[in-house]
C-alpha cells in the first residue's frame, strides 16, 4: 500500500512517479499516451495513482475545441454468442463508465459489410469507437480512422491505433506443450479467412512446425463456431494429426464433442487446445486446455487508449500495445496413443 503525501497536500504526478519507481515523463504518457507505455508499467501506474488518490488531468480534459462530446463510445463486436466476447465488453463497459462515458454495443455476425453498416449509422452520435476482430479491409478501417478516433482490438492495422494479445507466443506455448507430451502431427482449425488474428496464429504454429520438424495440417471450417468444429471432425479424425490446435475455443469445443460422440477418446486419441480461454473452456469434460488471452483487460486498455485519443494524444501509436498470453493447461491434453 502506497501513502499519500502529508495532509493537506495533493497529490502530484511527481508523487506518483516517485511511488511507482518510473520518471514523471513515463506517469505522463501512461495517462495521455498509453500506447507509448508498456501494458505492465501503464497498470502499476495506474495502481499506485489510484492508491496515493491522484487523477491525472487528462481524465478530466474535456474534448479538443470545435468536437462535440457525446459521451458514448461504439464498441463493435464480430459475434455476440461467442463466450470469448463477454470479458472484452465488461473490461470496455467498466472503463467507458469509469471515464464518465456510455457503451454502444453493435454485433456484426462476422460481417465485414454489417460492420460497416452498423458503424456508418453510428458515426454521428459517438465520441470514438473500438473495433473488435473487425472483418473489415485495412483500407476501409482507415478511412472510417479518419472521421472518427478509432481503436482496433485483435488485429493490426498500419496507421490505425490497436490492442492485441500475444498471439505468436501464445501459439508456440501451445505447440511447446503439445511437443514435450510428445506429439509431432498437429492439426489447426482455421478462423475466419478475413481475420488477423488467425493469420498470425496459423504462421507461428507454421514457424514451429519447421523449426522443431513436425508436421502442421490445415482444416478450414466455414465459421469459428462450436457446430462449424464437429463438421470437420470427421476430416481431422481421418488425418494422422494425434493433437488438434484451434483458433478459438468454440472450434476446439465442437471438435471434441464429435470426436467423442465418433467413439474418440479425448485425450487418449487425440488431444485438443483451444485458444481464449473463455469461460466453456471449464465446463466440458475434460476441461480444454487453451491460451489464455487477458479478455478484460484487452477491453479496458482497448478504451482507455481510446480516450486518450479523443482528447488529443497520438492516434497511430509507433506499435500495436501487446498484452501477454499464457497457457492454461486442463484434461484435454496428454501423450498421443502408442503406434
Amino acid at each position: 500500500m502506497q501513502h499519500p503525501p502529508a495532509s493537506g497536500k495533493s497529490v502530484t504526478i511527481y508523487d506518483v512517479a516517485r511511488a511507482a519507481g518510473v520518471s514523471a515523463s513515463t506517469v505522463s504518457r501512461a495517462f495521455a499516451r498509453p500506447g507509448r507505455v508498456s501494458f505492465a508499467t501503464a497498470e502499476k501506474i495506474r495502481q499506485v495513482a489510484a492508491e496515493l488518490g491522484y487523477r491525472s488531468m487528462e481524465m478530466r480534459r474535456p474534448m479538443p475545441e470545435g468536437k462535440e462530446r457525446h459521451g458514448t463510445i461504439a464498441l463493435v463486436i464480430a459475434d455476440i454468442s461467442n463466450p470469448v466476447y463477454f470479458e472484452m465488453i465488461r473490461g470496455a463497459e467498466e472503463e467507458a463508465a469509469k471515464n464518465g462515458y456510455t457503451m454502444l454495443l453493435a454485433n456484426t455476425r462476422e460481417s465485414g459489410i454489417v460492420e460497416r453498416e452498423a458503424i456508418e449509422r453510428s458515426l454521428g452520435i459517438v465520441d470514438g469507437i473500438v473495433l473488435s476482430s473487425s472483418r473489415m479491409s485495412d483500407a476501409g478501417i482507415r478511412s472510417m480512422a479518419k472521421q472518427k478516433p478509432t481503436i482496433v482490438m485483435n488485429r493490426g492495422v498500419s496507421g490505425v491505433a490497436s490492442v492485441v494479445t500475444d498471439n505468436e507466443r501464445g501459439i508456440i506455448r501451445a505447440v511447446a506443450h503439445l511437443r514435450e507430451l510428445g506429439h509431432r502431427n498437429i492439426a489447426y482449425l482455421a478462423g475466419p479467412e478475413a481475420s488477423w488474428a488467425n493469420g498470425m496464429r496459423w504462421r507461428a504454429l507454421k514457424m514451429c512446425a519447421a523449426e522443431h520438424g513436425h508436421k502442421s495440417l490445415l482444416f478450414s471450417p466455414r465459421v469459428p463456431t462450436i457446430a462449424a468444429g464437429a463438421q470437420i471432425a470427421d476430416q481431422v479424425l481421418s488425418s494422422n494429426a494425434t493433437a488438434v490446435l484451434a483458433y478459438n475455443d468454440q472450434l476446439a469445443i465442437g471438435f471434441m464433442r464429435q470426436a467423442q460422440k465418433n467413439g474418440f477418446d479425448v485425450p487418449g486419441d487425440i488431444s485438443v487446445v483451444g485458444f481464449d480461454n473463455s469461460s466453456d473452456a471449464d465446463l466440458v469434460t475434460p476441461g480444454l486446455t487453451s491460451v489464455a488471452a487477458p479478455l478484460h483487460a484487452l477491453g479496458a486498455a482497448a478504451v482507455r487508449n481510446l480516450l486518450a485519443i479523443a482528447r488529443g494524444a497520438a492516434d497511430a501509436p509507433d506499435r500495436p500495445v501487446v498484452l501477454p498470453t499464457r497457457l492454461a493447461v486442463r484434461g484435454s491434453t496428454a501423450a498421443p496413443p502408442r503406434g
